[in-house]
């Protein structure tokens, strides 16, 4: 069990002593993609959804997600976040992508608060839409890249198997 540091040697679950840990710059970048017909990214994109403008209401409930973080993950250490950007691009005409990129100076990594927000902005969206459009789906979510802290930088290599759903194949 000790591999895992959110438990102790005899399996209790603990918030991790970050104290000794040097504090540096901590990147953490997640997305998430929301699929929806053409026609519903369409009202999106050009701000005509009967809601209001949806993609600004989800970029505030993403940033009010990833500052509520520990609130809602047990074990994640409350952090002062220093920024959290979101931006929305549309690979396709039938998906909007998320991207959310969160830093801080601290002893411990903004990966949970990054994953959060994209999280929460995509439920927005889908909040937002579901009355035009209730087959949407929502993914894959994922940490594409953090730097900092004693591990350094890493990125997310492209996943073999199903690019639509996120999932890995045989082998992976």
């Amino acid at each position: 069990m000790s591999e895992l540091s959110h438990f102790d040697e005899t399996g209790a679950s603990r918030m991790v002593d970050v104290g000794a840990k040097a504090v540096t710059r901590r990147t953490a970048v997640a997305s998430a993609k929301v699929h929806m017909r053409t026609e519903t990214l369409e009202l999106v994109r050009d701000k005509r959804a009967a809601k209001g403008d949806v993609l600004e209401v989800a970029r505030l409930a993403g940033i009010m997600a990833a500052k509520k973080t520990s609130e809602l993950i047990p074990l994640c250490h409350p952090l002062p976040l220093e920024s959290v950007k979101i931006d929305f691009s549309f690979p396709d005409a039938e998906t909007l992508r998320i991207l959310v990129t969160v830093c801080i100076e601290a002893k411990t990594g903004v990966e949970m608060e990054a994953l959060t927000a994209a999280s929460v902005a995509a439920l927005t969206v889908y909040d937002m839409c579901k009355s035009i459009d209730r087959g949407m789906t929502i993914g894959p979510i994922q940490l594409d890249e953090k730097s900092g802290g004693r591990s350094g930088h890493w990125r997310q290599e492209e996943r073999r198997g199903d690019k639509e759903t996120g999932r890995q194949g045989e082998g992976a």
